[in-house]
């Protein structure tokens, strides 16, 4: 229903405008939704498969979390190949300019985000598992020594220095076309938790648990044994 709302208010745009109110309080349209999902479930998957196979936990997750990345691939934007071949050749020019920025993002492994201010910034490569800020919903909340860590990668990616320091060149990021306001909505539907921007928090909260259950070790043997009867559920009678 917030889904058909949102579409509704703007007379069915072709496009959702980035940062826009989605109708909840303190949640905006989220400008790269798609490369932000494939970004988020690769990282659980790949969190995952250090449990152990019989793990019930990996195997549910891996379950849910391969089936909401099958809809999200599934749903290509509007001129997404013509962008992927202009990145690609930029890339393939000067490789080394990019090994920092590289992560397990799909098939891909790069993805760009758009701030507020409408300029391009790869920080959403760094995304490290906490909560998204409200001024910058593909930002992430970082300690100061990991924010300057993570600036200095930047700036040695997006520049290139021949000669010393008489030659240096900036270069500028493009962003993955945006979906569709219908495939968004496809998107929703598929999923069925929400609005794309609900699906990413969960999403986000999804990759953290898989973290944290990973560093308790889940799968292993309880070091005191639960007393009799401690998980006997009532019965009817």
């Amino acid at each position: 229903m917030r889904a058909t709302l949102r579409l509704l208010a703007n007379v069915k745009p072709r496009y959702l405008e980035a940062f826009a109110p989605t109708g909840l309080t303190g949640l905006s349209t989220h400008p790269n939704p798609r490369p932000t999902l494939i970004y988020l479930y690769y990282q659980t998957l790949q969190k995952l498969q250090s449990f152990p196979e019989s793990s019930a936990y990996r195997q549910s997750a891996e379950a849910t979390t391969r089936h909401r990345l099958k809809v999200i691939e599934s749903k290509i934007p509007p001129g997404f190949e013509a962008w992927k071949a202009r990145v690609d050749k930029v890339i393939a020019a000067e490789p080394e300019r990019f090994a920092a920025l590289k992560k397990s993002a799909g098939p891909f492994g790069y993805v760009g985000v758009q701030k507020k201010d409408g300029s391009d910034n790869p920080h959403g490569l760094a995304w490290d598992g906490e909560t998204f800020s409200e001024a910058c919903t593909e930002g992430s909340t970082r300690t100061a020594e990991e924010e300057a860590e993570l600036d200095k990668l930047l700036e040695e990616g997006v520049k290139r220095t021949e000669n010393a320091d008489h030659y240096i060149e900036e270069m500028k990021w493009e962003n993955e076309p945006a979906l569709e306001a219908d495939q968004i909505s496809q998107i929703e539907k598929e999923i069925g938790h929400g609005l794309l921007e609900e699906i990413i928090e969960v999403a986000q909260a999804e990759l953290k648990l898989a973290q944290e259950l990973h560093e308790a070790k889940v799968w292993e043997e309880l070091e005191e044994k639960p007393a009799a009867g401690q998980w006997t559920y009532f019965e009817r009678h």
